[in-house]
């Protein structure tokens, strides 16, 4: 079984994220990026299944600047086989990511897809759904326990209400949720040796997707800062403020 594996270049998770002075975009200049951590649990998982003896291939995908590669070898770093970056200078939103892996997994022909279920630099939550809709397979969203066998998947996922398990046929597409895996540490023997695994780069139209942006960002702002807490007396004044000032109650 082949499995491709979507992983996102990012601010990474521990940089303190700051508004351009214009408020057009998030700042990104001279500032850390790496692996969406929900990406790093998909490819674990891939690799994993490829440690049980259930894959047979696993290719990373990413789509963006020309500086994903570093991302994509991390990846291969982690135990990914190959690699293919989708190279664009567009704003790739979460219709045109979906669209481009729509068009690889027509070409790859893969057993099973497997995604983060969002990314953390805009949250959307949706380029799984949307790949799956697209290219018409089934899908299990934010799962936190996959099993393999016999051509069809068994994947467990959190809900509201506790544990849910859904059996789908395969191919089918899949993200991961934070409690799926830890990722592995990468060490220097892997990152070397994916420096020498292949790496593709192909562009939008080569597979005659057009990534033209639909949404346009008007203005990014900074959350407001938190107001200081002040200390109440007794219950009494606690209630009174809560109903004539936070008017909460």
């Amino acid at each position: 079984m082949k499995v491709l594996v979507a992983v996102k270049r990012v601010v990474d998770y521990n940089v303190k994220v700051r508004v351009k002075s214009d408020n057009t975009a998030v700042d990104t200049a001279n500032v850390k990026m790496s692996m969406n951590p929900f990406d790093e649990i998909a490819i674990e998982e891939a690799v994993r299944l490829k440690e049980k003896g259930l894959a047979s291939e696993i290719i990373a995908v990413s789509c963006g600047v020309a500086q994903c590669q570093e991302t994509l070898r991390t990846a291969m770093a982690i135990g990914a086989d190959r690699a293919i970056l989708i190279e664009s200078n567009e704003d790739l939103q979460p219709l045109a990511v979906a669209k481009l892996l729509q068009a690889l997994v027509t070409k790859e022909q893969p057993g099973l897809i497997i995604l983060g279920k969002q990314a953390i630099d805009d949250d959307c939550n949706q380029t799984g759904q949307m790949l799956a809709a697209l290219a018409d397979l089934p899908q299990v969203t934010c799962a936190s326990k996959i099993e393999v066998a016999d051509g069809k998947a068994s994947i467990t996922r959190e809900i509201d209400g506790g544990l849910e398990t859904l059996n789908v046929t395969l191919p089918a597409v899949m993200t991961a949720d934070l409690r799926l895996n830890e990722p592995r540490y990468v060490t220097l023997p892997n990152i070397m040796k994916a420096k020498k695994k292949p790496l593709e780069t192909i562009k939008p139209e080569d597979l005659g997707v057009d990534v033209t942006p639909r949404i346009k960002t008007l203005k990014v702002n900074e959350p407001p800062k938190r107001s200081a807490g002040i200390k109440v007396p007794d219950v009494a004044t606690l209630v009174a403020k809560l109903k004539t000032e936070a008017k909460v109650i």
